[in-house]
C-alpha cells in the first residue's frame, strides 16, 4: 500500500516543479500562501491540518485530503484524532463524501503501514 504514498506524493513533487517553473507569480503567491497558512500560529500545525482536511472531505478534493491526512500524521495527529475529524466531515459534507472517506481510510492505512 505504501506504493499510493509513493505515486502521489513522486507524481505532486513532479507536477508542483513543472508549474513553478512557468514563473507564474500569481501561482507562485497562491503556493506560498497555502504553506505559511499551515505554519504554527495561534492554532498549532496539527489542528490547522485536521482543519485542512475536514475542508477537503468536505470539498472532495481526494489530493487534499492526500496532503492533510500525511500533514496530520507528521504533526502527530492519532488515527482516533483523524477518525473523528474525517465523522465531522461527513456530518457535514453528507453522504456524497462517502466515497472520498473510503479513499481517506485507504490512503491512512498506507501511511500506518510506512511507520
Amino acid at each position: 500500500m505504501a506504493d499510493i504514498i509513493d505515486e502521489f506524493n513522486t507524481y505532486r513533487s513532479k507536477m508542483n516543479a513543472r508549474i513553478l517553473e512557468d514563473n507564474n507569480k500569481l501561482i507562485k503567491r497562491i503556493f506560498n500562501l497555502d504553506t505559511n497558512a499551515y505554519q504554527e500560529g495561534a492554532l498549532d500545525v496539527k489542528t490547522k491540518e485536521l482543519l485542512g482536511l475536514v475542508a477537503s472531505t468536505v470539498l472532495r478534493c481526494d489530493d487534499c485530503v492526500k496532503y492533510h491526512l500525511e500533514g496530520t500524521v507528521n504533526a502527530g495527529g492519532s488515527k482516533a484524532e483523524i477518525a473523528e475529524a474525517l465523522g465531522i466531515a461527513t456530518l457535514v459534507g453528507g453522504t456524497i463524501v462517502i466515497p472520498h472517506l473510503r479513499r481517506a481510510y485507504e490512503y491512512l492505512e498506507a501511511l500506518e503501514e510506512q511507520r
